[in-house]
């Protein structure tokens, strides 16, 4: 996760299969609103493989489905046992103090042009 810190928020959906309804349905969800998620710099990490003990679900401990949200200071922001709409991340995402610097810093930056 260190490569993403301060550049990018990871949103990590965790399932124990790809057959996992509510992992298909969160991806289906993602990819249908990918442009808000880019964006704000987010980047989707996907595991459904419990048995790999990837360094991020050790560190994280989902159960069965979960979607987390980190932060660009790599912290952990949210953490949902259900599948979360586009627009309730970005919504979470546009609340973050770093993410109201950049709308802050955009919107200067365009008044400059």
């Amino acid at each position: 996760m260190s490569e993403f810190k301060w550049k990018n928020r990871p949103v990590v959906v965790f399932a124990d299969s790809a057959d996992d309804p509510a992992f298909i349905e969160q991806m289906q969800l993602l990819e249908a609103r990918a442009a808000a998620l880019a964006e704000r710099d987010v980047v989707v990490i996907v595991d459904t493989d419990p048995a790999a003990r990837s360094a991020i679900r050790l560190a994280m401990r989902p159960r069965g489905f979960m979607l987390t949200l980190v932060g660009k200071d790599g912290r952990l922001k949210l953490r949902k046992p259900f599948p979360w709409d586009v627009r309730e991340i970005t919504r979470s995402i546009d609340k973050m103090p770093m993410r109201q610097r950049e709308i802050r810093e955009d919107k200067e930056s365009a008044n400059d042009r």
